[in-house]
């Protein structure tokens, strides 16, 4: 077996002109990239990417609906089998190589460079909607400093209260009316909304100040953006477990029901919970690793990160139902008081058959006492005028968790009953805020990066295309700040990433475990940090990832051949919310927005097949790409291998990019050759 050629420097070009060639020697310029101040900086970044607004709102809503506790040993069991192994390996492969998700696959092949392009994409499709969430919780925010709060009681028409309002909740009423102004469907478009316009643009203001110097600037944004709500969710846990009706709330939401886990589609979405806790596939994770010195723990970091995501969720879990506890509670008892008063007035003016309780004292009155009466007396009785309802704690638990509704609608009307309740309402949206912009941070770096370390114009002129990008993402976004904008907002989060991340990261693994090969990865592994890697990796990235991922992609496009895509409206003239199917033109948008997030990935592979073809490979060159056996066997020939593990400057194949590689401060920095 003959030896290989050493790669090329990453610019493509040589140090020095070839012999011969009659071409002046050209001077180079070392250009170091960049890296975190600290490992405090970096850890923060990947827990504020990966911690965000859906462990507030989603996690706890799919523990609600899937069995409580059980749902959360099977996320638990999913987050071990599959995000580990795979959050590890795109923390590896972003270290090892040190260039952003289009340059990491470029690397190991030319002909996959298509998932790194294919990462941006669908980093460009959530940063529209993500920053539109974000504006809402500044328009939150700067409506939480009045007293009483806006949403607390409904606004008055004439003599009366506002119909709309009087049939839903000043909460509901506030947030569909006041806050979107709402549409009845996605059909009806609607003016734009100037105040959420205006916030939209603060949005994309903030985040272009963060990251106009890369992670220079985002590393100090992070000491706040990360920590803060940690701060937030520790006062409200402890102002919630203080409220009469959390522990009915906390023992509601982790009561095991074993039996859900006979159900395929608890499975699908517990596993793509776990995909989007740790944001694999979106490029995120590998462009903040790539700033990490090569000898830096990342096998470490994959487990401290997913079990700070992990215990993140349960605390905000336990919150969320602390606080919905009491909200509860708070309602069914007076939805009590409510009942015995008219049984009682209707007992003194008309004859009505023993009631069985003592209507009069109904301070004392426990729910169990009046769930036991309603189905025994209550509602068999007939009172005219007047409905006797039952009073569920457990019914009240099941309004309003899911998404925006807990956090803009039953949050919000729980804050409402707290003393003090401006605080805390503003507590809550500050840290919202920062969730969503910790996160929205991570998801611009698996734009930016990845772009910057492939064009070397961008990589010239960062600050310029930061701000063209975040320019061209607020222009595209006002389309979700139209009144039916919410709508887009639903299709988007539905349609945009699922599919298209999962594709992502089974072509991810595939290329990492058969492409190069899990052996040589875990030699490469064992080299740069200086332990060997536990052999387990091999066949959870070789089978168990695979299938899992190949399991929830059939799921998840089984569940969207069988049942009609649908969107949850808000019917103005009933003041409820009804479930209405995706017009045709709708439907046609959302499946482009999957094929055009996924196409890049055929694009890239069919464009470096014609270069082979045509005898022009330039890829290869500037990767400094080198075949890989498809079998775990490393065919390297020995001499391109380095002469030992303990050389702190040596690497292997995965790990070569170019020439230019010393030591400095105690780590193996890499540069960028630039021909001047």
């Amino acid at each position: 077996m003959t030896s290989e050629k050493p790669p090329l420097p990453a610019d493509g070009q040589r140090d020095e002109a070839e012999p011969g060639l009659g071409l002046e020697p050209e001077v180079t310029m070392e250009t170091a990239r960049d890296g975190w101040d600290s490992k405090v900086e970096y850890f923060l970044a990947q827990v504020g990417f990966s911690v965000g607004l859906g462990n507030v709102w989603r996690f706890p809503y799919l523990c609600h609906q899937n069995g409580g506790g059980a749902f959360i040993l099977l996320y638990v069991l999913l987050m071990v089998l599959v995000g580990v192994p795979l959050f590890f390996l795109e923390l590896a492969a972003g270290q090892s190589i040190r260039q952003g998700s289009i340059g990491v696959w470029r690397h190991i092949s030319p002909k996959l460079v298509g998932i790194g392009y294919s990462s941006c994409v669908v980093c460009f499709f959530v940063a529209l909607y993500y920053n539109v969430i974000i504006g809402w919780s500044i328009f939150y925010l700067g409506s939480s400093f009045k007293y009483p709060l806006l949403w607390e009681t409904c606004p008055t028409e004439g003599n009366g209260t506002v119909k709309e309002c009087a049939a839903s909740s000043p909460t509901a009423y506030f947030w569909y009316r006041k806050a979107l102004d709402i549409t009845d469907s996605i059909d009806e478009t609607g003016e734009f909304n100037p105040i959420i316009t205006g916030c939209l643009l603060a949005a994309w203001v903030i985040v272009c100040l963060a990251m106009y110097k890369g992670i220079k600037s985002t590393g100090k944004v992070m000491y706040f953006s990360s920590v803060f709500p940690y701060v937030v969710l520790l006062c409200f846990l402890i102002r919630g477990v203080t409220l009469d009706g959390a522990s009915e709330g906390i023992k509601f939401m982790f009561y095991p029901r074993l039996e859900i886990w006979a159900d395929v589609q608890v499975w699908r979405q517990a596993a793509t919970q776990v995909f989007f806790a740790l944001g694999l596939g979106f490029g995120s994770v590998i462009a903040y690793s790539s700033y990490n010195p090569r000898n830096n723990n990342c096998h470490r970091d994959a487990f401290t990160v997913s079990g700070v995501n992990l215990m993140t969720s349960i605390l905000a879990t336990l919150v969320v139902f602390a606080v919905l506890g009491f909200r509860a509670k708070t309602i069914a008892t007076e939805c009590v008081k409510r009942n015995m008063k008219a049984a009682f007035e209707a007992m003194s003016s008309t004859p009505l058959p023993d009631l069985l309780i003592n209507a009069s004292d109904v301070e004392n009155m426990t729910l169990n006492e009046y769930e036991h009466w309603y189905r025994t007396r209550g509602q068999q009785l007939n009172i005219s005028g007047y409905n006797i309802t039952a009073c569920s704690l457990e019914e009240e638990l099941k309004q309003g968790v899911e998404g925006t509704g807990l956090a803009f609608i039953a949050f919000t009307e729980a804050m409402t009953l707290f003393p003090g309740s401006p605080f805390w309402s503003a507590l809550f949206f500050l840290m919202l805020l920062n969730l969503g912009l910790s996160t929205m941070f991570g998801t611009m770096a698996g734009i930016l990066t990845p772009l910057t370390d492939t064009f070397k114009t961008l990589c010239n002129h960062k600050f310029l295309f930061t701000a063209c990008s975040c320019a061209v993402g607020f222009l595209i976004g006002l389309m979700f700040t139209q009144r039916c904008g919410n709508y887009f907002v639903a299709m988007f989060d539905d349609y945009s990433a699922t599919l298209p991340l999962i594709i992502v990261v089974i072509f991810q693994t595939f290329s990492v475990a058969w492409v190069y090969g899990a052996d040589r990865f875990l030699e490469d592994l064992k080299l740069m940090l200086d332990r060997p890697v536990p052999v387990v990796y091999k066949y959870m990235w070789k089978y168990v990832c695979p299938v899992a991922m190949l399991g929830l992609l059939g799921a998840s496009l089984l569940k969207m051949v069988l049942e009609r895509p649908t969107y949850i409206a808000w019917n103005r003239e009933k003041a409820s919310k009804e479930d209405l199917p995706y017009p045709g033109w709708a439907l046609a948008v959302l499946s482009t927005l999957i094929v055009v997030a996924f196409l890049p990935v055929p694009i890239g592979f069919i464009h470096s097949l014609l270069l082979e073809r045509l005898g022009q490979s330039p890829a290869d060159a500037e990767a400094g790409y080198m075949p890989c056996a498809t079998t775990d066997t490393d065919q390297t020939p020995l001499d391109t291998l380095p002469p030992s593990a303990g050389d702190p400057s040596s690497f292997s194949p995965l790990l070569e990019e170019n020439q230019d590689t010393h030591l400095q401060n105690g780590h193996i920095e890499h540069f960028q050759s630039s021909a001047v």
